[in-house]
């Protein structure tokens, strides 16, 4: 459960889009460095008071080392410029039941602006989208697509299954010049548009923001128990299926490395093989790049075999991907990995990327 503390803001750190790093002293005498939603909480200033959950960043979880803000009690945030007191606003509720819940507007309800676009829209008409099971596999899908097609409109939609608030991500708050628009669907929330369900995101992304190309992957913090069921990135085969039946054509991003040191995760990762392999029930097209050490292309094209039943297994070449990973605007890095610790798991993405856009045309 809540592991609460109480403190007193000290120092403000780095800002990044949505969010506030800062430093507080307890009164033990110790200090915390926590992260606050300016749009949920107020925006934090040296000598306020401020209440804090702590618990994930005490157990050394996946939190980027904070604890977060829960409130500002002695200077509460005025109430946003509308009432709320209608759905004139919007009456989309996210993380719904959490002391924290926002109420936001949802791109296809009955406020929205783009209300009746979405009310007629059936599919989203080829749409390239690639999934991945990684919120780190974003920048490396961009620099992929930026490669070959540097004008392409792409779509981020970011799924529930790790953070919630678009604006923990540093990487997004960094690539929002390549993105023609964030989506945050289901539960997760911040996005340039929020939408209730990845269906309805994704028909956004298609008839909103006119992408070219979209992709869909969680916020950072992917949740995992070790079994083979039991991890957020599961919902990458849930999404194969929403884009099959909205008629796109989905793009598998295979989670590859040969560094990881956990051997389920060598190789192709079982969170691949089981989300794609075992959930997704629609025919995806899941791109393995050439260039890989020999011996990693040969487990990966063992791996893979049973999964061409289903799926198109599609080589892409990687031929001035590595500089286009090299030159992101953002740091790469998966599991405290760079580029050159983690190689072949940038450069999958990429060449997911690089497919997708080519599909694009």
């Amino acid at each position: 459960m809540v592991r609460w503390r109480s403190g007193t803001v000290t120092a403000l750190r780095r800002q990044w889009a949505g969010a506030v790093e800062l430093d507080v002293a307890l009164p033990d005498g110790g200090t915390m460095r926590a992260l606050a939603y300016p749009e949920l909480v107020g925006r934090p200033e040296p000598g306020d008071r401020v209440l804090l959950n702590a618990g994930a960043l005490l157990m050394g979880l996946g939190t980027g080392g904070y604890a977060l803000v829960v409130a500002l009690p002695d200077r509460l945030p005025p109430d946003p410029p509308q009432a709320l007191d209608s759905r004139d606003a919007g009456h989309l509720v996210k993380a719904r039941y959490t002391p924290l819940q926002p109420i936001l507007l949802g791109v296809d309800e009955e406020a929205s602006p783009h209300r009746a676009v979405l009310a007629a829209a059936e599919d989203v008409a080829g749409l390239p989208v690639v999934t991945a099971d990684l919120h780190s596999a974003l920048p490396a899908i961009l620099a992929g697509i930026r490669a070959d097609v540097p004008g392409a409109r792409v779509a981020y939609l970011l799924t529930d299954g790790g953070a919630l608030p678009a604006w923990f991500s540093r990487t997004l708050a960094g690539l929002r010049d390549e993105l023609v628009g964030t989506i945050t669907v289901g539960q997760a929330f911040g996005g340039d548009l929020e939408a209730a369900t990845l269906h309805s995101g994704l028909l956004a992304a298609r008839h909103v923001l006119h992408a070219d190309l979209a992709i869909v992957a969680q916020g950072p913090g992917n949740l995992g128990t070790g079994t083979r069921w039991g991890f957020s990135g599961v919902a990458v085969g849930e999404a194969v299926n929403a884009i099959a039946a909205l008629g796109g054509r989905p793009v598998g991003s295979l989670r590859i490395s040969a560094a990881d040191p956990r051997p389920r995760h060598r190789g192709v990762s079982h969170h691949s093989l089981t989300a794609y392999g075992r959930v997704a029930l629609a025919a995806a097209e899941l791109v393995v790049p050439d260039g890989l050490d020999p011996a990693l292309a040969a487990e990966v094209d063992a791996t893979l075999d049973p999964l061409a039943a289903r799926h198109r297994i599609v080589r892409v070449p990687t031929d001035g991907l590595d500089a286009a990973l090299r030159a992101t605007a953002v740091p790469l890095s998966t599991m405290g990995r760079g580029l050159d610790a983690d190689h072949a798991y940038f450069l999958a993405a990429a060449a997911a990327g690089r497919h997708a856009a080519r599909l694009a045309g």
